[in-house]
């Protein structure tokens, strides 16, 4: 049987959904869809949080970085999955298929990481108001964004290293949509006991450590929003704060069920669903969730978009 390593110059062949092959042009629409719309959200976003002076606030400022996450983090997934669906089964080299592992990673924990700051920061606006400014000044926001993205830098690059150390053998076919953790050490004709146990702790790290945090926040939250006398008050909260946290529980959830088990045994098809979820449609609904149920930021919007069509006046 033939073999290969990260040194040889193969090419996985991506099956992507060729078990559905009368749904391929539906789904090509509906994620293409989904892409154009997430790209155009977080740009919107990005854009009225820069130009409107009023939402230069820490929580506005983690919302820019998590939108200018979510832009390059489903564009390392949808353009390839979208090609996939055209072609019948896309061609990918093994170098391009670690670089594409490696940036998933890295958007992923970055995204995880960003979270839970944001989570943090409402704990502190709702919780400690009083001392809000202080103990999230723009310095300590920024450190915790600068954290966010070089902790995640370093996430990606150890489970990338371990599956380009890795040895394949044929057939060279990746039953998955990109080159995620579960399909690759599937196929790998060697030891994969020390890659899916250091994988699995590093997935303990970020995800549940990061997940744990965000809900005690939330839990936090919660307690202050009953103490809110205002029946009035206490719905409003709690509906943004609900929203919030179902975004995330979306995204956790599918995580977490993904990596933070052993992979020897995951139906293929059912990885794909999940797979869909936190690379597809959390990237569109945090766009929607984070700023347009935010009466100052459609108020900023509004502002852009007169300021742009020359009818507004400062």
């Amino acid at each position: 049987m033939e073999t290969w390593n990260a040194t040889t110059n193969m090419e996985f062949q991506l099956l992507g959904f060729q078990n559905i092959s009368e749904w391929q042009n539906f789904l090509f629409v509906i994620f293409l869809l989904f892409y154009i719309m997430t790209v155009i959200g977080n740009i919107i976003i990005i854009i009225v949080v820069n130009q409107d002076h009023r939402l230069h606030l820490p929580m506005y400022s983690f919302l820019k970085h998590l939108s200018f996450l979510e832009i390059w983090y489903t564009t390392t997934i949808v353009p390839l999955l979208l090609s996939n669906l055209l072609s019948q089964g896309l061609s990918i080299s093994f170098s391009a298929c670690i670089v594409q592992l490696y940036f998933f990673v890295f958007f992923g924990a970055t995204e995880c990481f960003l979270l839970a700051m944001m989570a943090y920061d409402r704990y502190l606006a709702v919780c400690n108001p009083l001392h809000y400014s202080i103990l999230m000044s723009s310095e300590v926001c920024t450190k915790l964004v600068v954290g966010s993205w070089v902790t995640g830098i370093g996430t990606g690059f150890l489970p990338a290293l371990m599956i380009s150390k890795l040895n394949f053998c044929g057939p060279n076919q990746i039953n998955h949509f990109f080159c995620d953790l579960p399909p690759l050490m599937q196929l790998s004709c060697s030891s994969t006991f020390i890659t899916e146990i250091t994988i699995f702790i590093l997935s303990i790290a970020v995800l549940c450590i990061c997940f744990l945090l965000t809900l005690v926040s939330y839990v936090f939250i919660v307690s202050s929003i009953l103490r809110i006398p205002s029946a009035s008050g206490q719905i409003k909260t709690f509906s943004t704060c609900g929203s919030h946290l179902a975004v995330v529980i979306i995204y956790y959830g599918t995580m977490i069920f993904m990596y933070v088990h052993p992979y020897t045994h995951q139906s293929p098809e059912l990885n794909k669903i999940i797979s869909i979820f936190y690379t597809v449609v959390t990237p569109l609904l945090n766009p929607i969730i984070y700023s347009l149920r935010n009466k100052d930021f459609k108020e900023g919007l509004r502002k852009v978009i007169k300021r742009k069509c020359g009818m507004y006046r400062l």
